[in-house]
Formats: C-alpha cells, sequence, structure tokens
C-alpha cells in the first residue's frame, strides 16, 4: 500500500516506533532479499514463479505460492493493514456465496478493528499474520522477526480465541533466507501468491469491471489469490469473480486443505 492516507500515516508511525523500540533488533541490509513478483498466468497458463530466481529458497523453506496444478482449486487471501470500510461488504459476500478465505493481518489491524476480525473467525474464515508494524522483515534480527511475529500471533488470540497461527505472509512480499527459516522455525508456512494484481492504491481505483478483468484474466489451477481489502474495486467486484470462477469451473478451498491443516477447517468447504 503506497498511498499516504490518515489510517496508512499510523501505520508507517508504528513502524517508525518499532524501529526506535527495537532499534537492536535491527541488522544490515542482506543482499540476499527478495521482493516476490513474476509474469502473470495468461490463457489459464501457469504464471513464471517456477522460472524465478526465488524458486529454489522458497521450495526449501515450504513456502507456498500455487495448489496442486492440476486441480481447479483457487485460495483466496487478503491482504488487511488497515481498514477502508470495506471488510464487512466483503465479508457478507464471502457468506452469501459460501467462500473461505484467509486474511493476513497487522498489529494496527488487530488494535483497530477488534469486531471484524471475531466475525472473520465466527464465521470460518482464517487470520494470518502480516507482521506487527508492516516492516521489510529482510532487515531485522532473528529476535527482531520473532518479535513482530509473536505479538500479532498473542494479540489475535486474545481478541478472537485463535489458538493457532499458521501462515504469514511477509509484508511488501520481501524476503530473505533468514525471513523464511526463522518464521519456519516458529511454526508458520509462508503464503505468497500466484495471481495479484496493482490494487492497493485508494487513489488510483478504476472500477469493479478492471478488477473482475485483472483477476478472472489470470485463473489457472491451483492459484492463490493476493487481494487488498482496501479496494473498492475488488469488494464491488467479489461477487461476479466468484461467480465467474464457478462458471469455468473453479472451486474456492481453505488454505488448511491445501496443507493437510484439516482441524479447523472453514464451515464453506461443505458442498454446496
Amino acid at each position: 500500500m503506497q498511498v499516504i492516507k490518515p489510517k496508512l500515516a499510523v501505520i508507517l508511525g508504528l513502524a517508525i516506533a518499532v524501529t526506535l523500540t527495537f532499534g537492536s533488533n535491527l541488522v544490515q541490509a542482506d543482499p540476499g532479499a527478495f521482493h516476490f513478483g513474476f509474469k502473470k498466468s495468461v490463457n489459464g497458463n501457469l504464471p513464471s514463479i517456477d522460472e524465478e530466481g526465488f524458486k529454489p529458497i522458497i521450495t526449501k523453506h515450504g513456502a507456498l505460492f500455487l495448489g496442486e496444478t492440476t486441480r481447479k482449486d483457487l485460495f483466496l487471501t487478503f491482504d488487511n493493514g488497515y481498514e477502508n470500510g470495506l471488510t464487512s461488504g466483503i465479508l457478507d459476500v464471502l457468506n452469501e456465496k459460501k467462500v473461505p478465505a484467509t486474511f493476513f493481518v497487522t498489529g494496527h489491524y488487530i488494535k483497530e478493528e477488534p469486531e471484524l476480525m471475531k466475525r472473520m473467525v465466527t464465521e470460518g474464515h482464517i487470520i494470518g499474520n502480516h507482521s506487527w508494524s508492516h516492516p521489510d522483515m529482510t532487515q531485522l534480527s532473528i529476535d527482531g522477526i520473532k518479535t513482530e511475529l509473536d505479538k500479532v500471533k498473542e494479540q489475535v488470540r486474545l481478541v478472537t480465541g485463535q489458538e493457532e497461527m499458521n501462515y504469514l505472509r511477509p509484508p511488501r512480499g520481501i524476503f530473505n533466507e533468514r525471513v523464511l527459516a526463522v518464521s519456519k522455525q516458529s511454526g508458520y508456512t509462508n503464503v505468497f501468491w500466484s495471481i495479484a494484481y496493482k490494487d492497493w492504491d485508494v487513489n488510483a481505483q478504476k472500477g469493479a469491471q478492471y478488477a473482475f478483468q485483472q483477476v478472472t484474466k489470470q485463473l489457472h489451477p491451483g492459484a492463490i489469490l493476493l487481494l487488498h481489502s482496501v479496494s473498492k474495486d475488488n469488494a464491488e467486484a467479489l461477487g461476479s469473480i466468484i461467480d465467474e470462477a464457478r462458471k469455468q469451473g473453479y472451486e474456492f478451498r481453505s488454505l488448511n486443505e491445501l496443507t493437510g491443516d484439516n482441524e479447523q477447517l472453514p464451515l464453506y468447504i461443505l458442498p454446496r
């Protein structure tokens, strides 16, 4: 999210505060850092992730970006750095369509939107870790990384009662060997994505039809979708995206089905 809004300014302020508070946890920038990116899917073909230089490190640490490519499954995820008044409507659509999702939250979101997070859990969705202050975690020490993750997990537990937190999305998709290794040792599966578009700029929204086209033209088997909940376009197009995906034979499933952690599967995976 690159546009400075009042609430986003709060997030940036938190990031500065955490940097000052945990300054000893900063390390020199790692030249081995990667920014997750790839050539998008076209005509149902897979995106170029298998060809990217970071593929070996992701594979080594068991990070996810794609499900089984022989199955027309889709895994819907949202990044929730701050609330833009749209998540309630998104949850309404997911409830109506019986679609499970994973919401990756920051410390700011936890403090500002406890009721929305309670609703996520009550309605069968998963809350994942997006770090406490949304830093570039490749610049944090091992202790710094653990602090960012532990605070989110504990505060989500206190707010929602969700005891386990198994999924992490590194802020801005920036990662390195240390981030993946430390988070894996802490019990997390890093979750990247295979479908995304520039949807986070709230001052550059282009309409629901644009969002619909950007997402549906990238659909491919096993895709993990990344959407930002601050996007008005996403919120307005979500129902149509779900309907079109199902029309094409896709089914929406929980990340827990992808990882085999089926003990707390969302209710929405029950046959429709």
